[in-house]
């Protein structure tokens, strides 16, 4: 869950680390050294601040020395070169990070060797606008001891980066600076020769040539070397400057930084420095030497200088390599390769949260494990095996054993009732084991297999069968590994499982308490989205709908629940089930609004809601919405230009105190409405305002495009149905949130395309205040039905306008109006200057009146009532499809005219 909060209002979560983050950087892996660690973190901390690349530099060893660029990633080689040393007490931000062992960003004016890009294109833009935007942001790497290095990130933003993005650099840091501590080893494949002292005795005059000594003054740098050397380092006497980064700078690249941190750590503690690593001699020949040294300290029992020797030990390691047997370089190989197995299947096994991810880890760590061909996973439900997941396998083969019952006594389903592993070996061992299924070996295709009963918290869960093309031996270890692993997959398979039964469901109640499919309407065209908080909950507390009114009127809705799960989908399917009912009403938006905020403060106080209600009028193309704490739409209109209307939204329901204010706008036909819940524009770092011009800029990018596509701005022919509309959701999706994995609040979109009601489709006419507006109701009607060609509703229509004249005229008041709308329904209207509303008598057998409405009930398809501005007006609706006259009840028509003739 994540932290519950009214979404719409402008308050600011304190920015944290994200925890899906610090997990990968917990399992990153211990294999992780060296160059590879440090491009790794390189990597993490570019893609975390969307930068242009990274370095990183480490500290040389010794108190004089300054920083070093050991690597570097997305920067071209003319920028880093001027960025290979730096002067340790020098205002660069690396320097900086270093000194103070803290965060530091410093804005770069020198862009010299930056690539020009098209700034149109999304690059960077030019050098006088660069050099104002871009900067370096650095921090140290941290170890117990203290800074050992730099990370550094050149960004193109004028922004710094927010306090969660700080946070993570930090942690970013001491990860690389203690991982980068723990590798004062040499890695695996690096590993020392054997010979831990200089040679002596009859050891010593065949090398004594090899054998160099130094004497190093860690205050200052300067470092005095023999001859030696020079010969073994492959370094020119004449060009040699002394000091120790030239030293530093003949290591191997791969063991740099290992061999900083060993010396750096040997400075701190006082130790031996002692080890073995490669130099890149500068005639471009590789050799391996060993060194070791001894700190020695000044009169204050400060570290002053180290001396110690150097020899080559290339040969040494070129006789190892060949004395060591084949059989021995197996044996470790595959050794080593089944340890990271093991370890990778544990790993993958811990992160698997559905079967299917059980089923995959367990096929790509467990199959090159033993070398074997075939996996299969399944559960025992009732008198069948239900296979879950399958690899290597034939799907016909998978299919025969789901339809075999567990009664004919197949080893799978034997190994689970008897909760002991089952090893065999060849076909022939098979057959004669378990002979009725013998038939099952040659659609499978496999020679051995091994039964593994899958048991979770002490009871059965399943089983799963690895199995090889050929016939094998299995061997006590592999009998044992087997064994133990199925217990780790068991445990997996059985979260995944109640996963998946929990994820199924909760699918199921976001698709109950969501519309299924929108509506299709006269007035308007739409579609919509919705994306969950993360990939382990996907229901929430954002909702939208589109709901059809009278005189084709549509309310078209949208809102926020206070967090994201369960229940906060429950008080979301609450809340929408309201706004239909209140819907029904023809309540206008700011009274609708105030009854959903009384039903949200009765929920408690920890309940909060944003909502957004608007209605949209097809007859004369206007609009009225009312907000409570949410985001404002976006409105597009024909021409390509995208706004927001202006009014400072209310509080959120729960919170609010009505009335709630509105707004009215008109709409041309073909205007775009695009509503959102604030996960599609805000997040923690960033602001609902950027938000919404990124919004606003993606509309426009997208629209010009293919919306309208004419010069004269009218619609494309490919953009006029739902198929545009569902294309422009899935783009505006892809841009606003490109990278939307485990993000910490819903989002929901809805676009809504307003159609205009023709005025070849509207007829209006006023109506005196007297028994003859009756008559003239039914010349109306008659005269405009013949004209749309709809004179099989006209019988029906008359007697409509007919009863609701006439309840007007005996229980209203003027003026009266009559109105038919033909869309794909005929509406039939009638209003006046009254607000009583009609209701429907149950008129006893003696009654002579008060069956109106059980009339107008039985003819029309619909009918109702809703307040205007200067009264009411009563509405009937019926099919342009239905055979009229047949719905009319035995001589209803002829008593009714009767009744209302004209006098």
């Amino acid at each position: 869950m994540g932290e519950r909060r009214a979404p719409g209002l402008r308050i600011r979560r304190p920015d944290q680390v994200s925890e899906k983050r610090k997990r990968f950087l917990a399992v990153a892996g211990d294999e992780l050294r060296g160059i590879e660690l440090l491009r790794f973190a390189i990597q993490q901390a570019v893609a975390d601040l969307a930068g242009l690349g990274g370095m990183v530099h480490l500290g040389s060893p010794g108190y004089g020395g300054g920083l070093r660029l050991v690597v570097s990633s997305g920067l071209p080689p003319a920028f880093t070169q001027e960025w290979e040393r730096l002067d340790g007490n020098g205002p660069l931000a690396p320097a900086r990070a270093f000194r103070d062992s803290a965060f530091v960003r410093v804005p770069m004016a020198n862009l010299n060797g930056m690539p020009d890009r098209d700034a149109s294109a999304g690059g960077r833009p030019d050098r006088a606008e660069a050099a104002v935007s871009t900067a370096m942001a650095a921090v140290p790497l941290l170890r117990p001891g203290g800074p050992v290095g730099t990370l550094s990130v050149v960004t193109l933003s004028s922004r710094s980066p927010s306090a969660g993005q700080r946070a993570f650099l930090d942690t970013l840091g001491r990860w690389a600076g203690e991982r980068l501590n723990r590798s004062t080893v040499p890695p695996p494949g690096l590993t020392l020769t054997g010979w831990q002292d200089p040679p002596t005795g009859a050891d010593l005059q065949p090398d004594l040539q090899a054998v160099g000594t130094w004497d190093w003054d860690i205050w200052t740098g300067d470092v005095i070397w023999n001859d030696e050397m020079f010969t073994v380092l492959g370094v020119d006497p004449d060009s040699f400057d002394g000091r120790i980064d030239t030293w530093t700078g003949v290591i191997h690249p791969e063991d740099l930084p290992w061999v900083l941190s060993d010396i750096d750590e040997a400075i701190r503690t006082g130790r031996m420095h002692s080890t073995e690593y490669r130099v890149c001699r500068p005639d471009g020949t590789t050799g391996w030497v060993r060194v070791r040294g001894q700190v020695v300290l000044d009169e204050n029992g400060e570290p002053a200088r180290m001396a110690g020797t150097l020899w080559d030990v290339t040969k040494t390691h070129e006789t190892l390599e060949l004395v060591i047997e084949p059989q021995t370089h197996d044996a470790e190989r595959a050794s080593a390769e089944r340890a990271s197995h093991i370890r990778q299947l544990t790993r993958a096994l811990a992160e698997a949260v559905t079967v299917r991810d059980v089923v995959d880890a367990a096929a790509n760590h467990i199959l090159p494990l033993f070398g074997a061909t075939g996996l299969m996973l399944a559960f025992l439900e009732g008198d069948h095996l239900r296979p879950v997941g399958f690899a290597g396998f034939p799907k016909e083969f998978i299919d025969q054993v789901a339809r075999m019952p567990a009664s004919w006594g197949l080893p799978i389903t034997g190994v689970l009732r008897e909760r002991t592993p089952l090893f065999i070996t060849s076909v022939e061992e098979y057959i004669e084991s378990y002979p009725t299924t013998a038939g099952l070996l040659a659609s499978g295709g496999k020679q051995a297999w091994a039964f593994l009963p899958l048991i979770a918290s002490g009871r059965p869960v399943g089983s799963c069968v690895v199995s090889f093309t050929d016939p094998r031996q299995f061997t006590d270890e592999e009998r044992n590994l087997l064994t133990a692993l199925s217990g780790l997959v068991a445990q997996a398979m059985e979260r995944a499982r109640l996963y998946d039964r929990e994820h199924t469901r909760a699918k199921e109640l976001q698709r109950g308490l969501l519309p299924r499919e929108l509506p299709d309407l006269p007035a308007v065209t739409s579609a919509a989205r919705y994306l969950p908080a993360g990939a382990e909950m996907e229901v929430g507390g954002d909702w939208y709908d589109v709901i059809p009114l009278s005189a084709d009127r549509v309310a078209i809705v949208i809102g926020d629940v206070m967090g994201h799960g369960v229940s906060e989908a429950v008080t979301m399917g609450r809340l929408r089930t309201a706004v239909r009912t209140l819907a029904d009403l023809e309540l206008p938006p700011d009274e609708l609004l105030a009854h959903l905020n009384d039903l949200v403060s009765d929920l408690g106080d920890d309940f909060y809601a944003t909502c957004l209600y608007l209605v949209y009028d097809p007859t004369n193309r206007s609009c009225v919405l009312a907000r409570a704490g949410h985001p404002p739409p976006a409105v597009v209109h024909p021409d390509g230009s995208v706004h927001f209307p202006d009014a400072d939204p209310n509080s959120p329901l729960g919170a609010a105190t009505p009335p709630f204010d509105t707004v009215e706008m008109d709409l041309p036909d073909g205007s775009l409405l695009v509503l959102y819940t604030d996960g599609l524009v805000e997040s923690s770092s960033l602001d609902i305002d950027q938000g919404m011009a990124s919004l606003s800029r993606a509309l426009s990018s997208t629209i010009s495009r293919g919306l309208y596509g004419r010069k004269d701005h009218s619609a494309a022919p490919d953009a006029t149905g739902a198929e545009y509309l569902e294309s422009l959701c899935d783009t505006l999706i892809a841009t606003l949130l490109p990278v939307r994995r485990g993000t910490a609040d819903d989002a929901a979109l809805l676009v809504v395309r307003t159609h205009a009601l023709s005025g070849d489709d509207m007829a209006s006419w006023p109506l005196p205040d007297h028994p003859k507006a009756a008559g003239e109701a039914r010349e109306h009607v008659r005269t405009q039905l013949s004209t749309w060609h709809l004179d099989d509703l006209s019988m029906t229509t008359e007697l409509l306008a007919s009863e609701l004249v006439g309840n007007v005229i005996r229980h209203a008041k003027g003026p009266i109006n009559l109105r038919l709308l033909r869309s794909n329904v005929l509406t039939c209207e009638v209003s006046d200057g009254s607000q009583t509303t009609p209701r429907i008598r149950r008129a006893a057998e003696t009654d002579e009146g008060g069956r109106g409405l059980q009339l107008v009930s039985a003819i029309a398809h619909r009918w109702g009532t809703r307040f205007t501005a200067t009264g009411k007006c009563i509405w009937t609706e019926q099919p342009l499809t239905c055979s009229s006259p047949d719905l009319l009840p035995e001589g209803a028509g002829l008593d009714l005219f009767d009744l209302l003739d004209d006098e």
